[in-house]
């Protein structure tokens, strides 16, 4: 399984459930990577997509505690368990995971690789993606040269977990 953020400096990554940023080469980036693969979210993140619907392109699974939740064009889980088990089938290196913070802290053990759009300031956020700059299972592996969008700085690093806990 796979992780895929845009986070600024503090590894903040959004507030009140909307991106702290938007760079359209982020955007593209994340197309690139998850077309046709599977796409795992909370219900907030959902809900601060176009419209509130699940991608295009991709299959997405709604991770959510909302008993009665059903979204059109998405499949939901209420548990981690419950998700693992719809996962077992599939491709670790078709599986995304794509938010929120809560989804994401959840989720990174079982990661291996963490794409993240790291973004050169430091933002006033509510949420925020687990530091992997100070866990010590993590590596930087990747990091492309500096970007710019207007005035904000930024860089593609990949980020590999460096063994299995």
């Amino acid at each position: 399984m796979k992780a895929i953020v845009c986070a600024d400096r503090n590894w903040g990554i959004g507030i009140n459930n909307r991106l702290l940023v938007s760079i359209p080469q982020d955007v593209r980036f994340f197309q690139r990577q998850t077309e046709g693969k599977i796409v795992v979210m909370g219900h907030h993140t959902l809900d601060s997509l176009p419209g509130g619907k699940p991608l295009v392109g991709r299959t997405s699974i709604v991770l959510s505690h909302l008993p009665d939740l059903q979204v059109r064009g998405a499949q939901v889980v209420h548990s981690r368990e419950e998700l693992l088990r719809r996962l077992e089938k599939e491709d670790p290196d078709d599986i995304f995971v794509s938010g929120g913070g809560t989804v994401y802290e959840l989720l990174l053990p079982y990661c291996d690789t963490v794409y993240v759009t790291r973004v050169d300031e430091a933002y006033q956020a509510d949420a925020w993606f687990p530091d992997l700059d100070q866990l010590s299972e993590w590596q930087k592996t990747e990091e492309s040269e500096e970007q710019t969008y207007f005035d904000i700085t930024y860089t593609f690093c990949t980020y590999r977990k460096k063994y299995r806990v």
